[in-house]
């Protein structure tokens, strides 16, 4: 069964996106990721390429089911001083 989950965009890949947020069908994190970057391109690509992915505040794999329950973030990866 394909599930409606919630896709949260934070610093470059929100402004890549053009959103923070976006429902997108699928049913591993993989499958979310390549909705998301057909939808937002070459750009969101990129920057999902150097970021981290989390389901429901812990790290994730692609390999991760999710279901319409779950939250995906895609962390950009952040540099402090």
């Amino acid at each position: 069964m394909v599930e409606l989950a919630t896709l949260r965009l934070f610093g470059p890949a929100r402004e890549a996106a053009g959103t923070d947020r976006f429902e997108f069908e699928a049913t591993t994190v993989a499958d979310l990721m390549s909705e998301a970057s057909r939808r937002f391109g070459v750009d969101f690509d990129r920057v999902l390429g150097r970021s981290r992915l989390w389901v429901n505040g812990e790290p994730a794999g692609g390999e991760r089911t999710i279901d319409d329950t779950d939250e995906v973030a895609v962390v950009p990866p952040v540099s402090g001083g």
